[in-house]
């Protein structure tokens, strides 16, 4: 196991401090603040602390303020209801004695239903695709010394996208966008944890199709972004050792926002999961 992926699998792991309290913490080298798929993959597993014999099957959060990677955070857990087919949990995050995230999710049992699905879209397979990281290192060559420190590090996901040499230049492309993904060494057994680290890479590229209509990203000088809410559906079970292709667009952009879709599929074709997310994108007001 390579030290990114421990430091992942390990940082999502919670120390329970009461009944419905848990405490989480962010790994060392993880950037100036706390990516928002770390905040979403600990609510969830603190929401599980507290769920038995039932699978999530949706959530819907909301980024309130941005995560302080210097300090642990605190997840509180409301036992909102345990029904007879439902069970629903809220799990608010704490910073500094402020809410920084909230989550509402709902959990199930297994059960047989209707079956239907969307078809994967059509794209090249990732054995053709370079890995994005790579990708990464080769831009960041330039890029300040503080972003080379984080942008440089091993990612514990491995993506592949088709047009992952061009993520970094200007110019408008068209608001959608492909990328493979899974995570890089063996998570384990616990179907639970492959859940929540599907839910971790879950907001990874997202914003960022949002951009691409308007030639900016990231880097952009006086470019301004950041996840607002996000909402996921679990359809079926997955093995996230193995590959998932991760199919996203952005139908509109408006108010300084942009709202993408993303859907999940194993590279069997099956449809595990659906996404959707708002985040800010807009440009400094100019002084």
């Amino acid at each position: 196991m390579t030290d990114a992926i421990q430091t992942l699998v390990e940082s999502l792991q919670l120390e329970r401090l009461e009944l419905n309290l848990f405490r989480g913490i962010t790994p060392d080298g993880m950037g100036p603040r706390i990516f928002g798929g770390q905040v979403i993959a600990q609510s969830l597993l603190a929401a599980y602390e507290t769920v038995e014999e039932r699978v999530c099957h949706s959530l819907h959060c909301y980024f309130i303020r941005p995560g302080d990677p210097r300090i642990p955070i605190v997840f509180e857990v409301d036992r909102s209801r345990d029904g007879g087919s439902f069970t629903t949990r809220r799990v608010v995050a704490v910073q500094h004695g402020e809410q920084i995230f909230n989550l509402a999710a709902s959990f199930m049992a297994a059960q047989e239903g209707f079956e239907h699905q969307s078809d994967m879209p059509p794209g090249p397979h990732w054995s053709e695709l370079p890995d994005e990281a790579e990708m990464m290192r080769e831009f960041m060559k330039t890029a300040p010394e503080e972003m080379k420190k984080w942008a440089g590090r091993e990612r514990p996901i491995e993506m592949r996208a088709e047009d992952a040499r061009n993520y970094w230049r200007n110019g408008p492309k068209p608001a959608v966008a492909q990328n493979w993904f899974r995570c890089r060494t063996p998570i384990g057994d616990d179907a639970h944890m492959h859940q929540v680290i599907l839910a971790y890479a879950s907001d990874m590229n997202l914003l960022s199709t949002g951009m691409r209509p308007h030639g900016v990203h990231w880097q952009t000088p006086g470019f301004q972004s950041a996840s607002l809410d996000h909402a996921m559906w679990f359809h079926k079970t997955t093995d996230f050792n193995q590959w998932h292709l991760y199919a996203h667009d952005s139908p509109s952009a408006s108010g300084g926002r942009g709202f993408i879709r993303g859907s999940i599929y194993a590279e069997d074709g099956t449809l595990v999961a659906s996404v959707a997310q708002e985040g800010l994108m807009r440009m400094r007001a100019k002084t």
